[in-house]
């Protein structure tokens, strides 16, 4: 499974959504002008990019046929 490309950008995906959520979180945290700057930006960038994890983990359910 590992070796599969698709299995790779599963995971490199679903890292993508960790970093910008705590780094959102972060931001919300610390509070200040980064976060009145960019915590919608932060926060459409965590939509997108959950957008793709999801759809790239339904291609790989899909495609590895774990869904028969």
């Amino acid at each position: 499974m590992a070796s599969d490309p698709l299995f790779v950008l599963v995971i490199l995906s679903m890292a993508v959504v960790a970093i910008v959520l705590l780094t959102g979180i972060g931001g919300f945290g610390r509070g200040g002008e980064f976060n009145k700057k960019y915590a919608n930006k932060i926060m459409r960038l965590r939509i997108v990019a959950q957008f793709v994890a999801v759809v790239l983990i339904l291609a790989f359910v899909y495609f590895s046929g774990a869904g028969n």
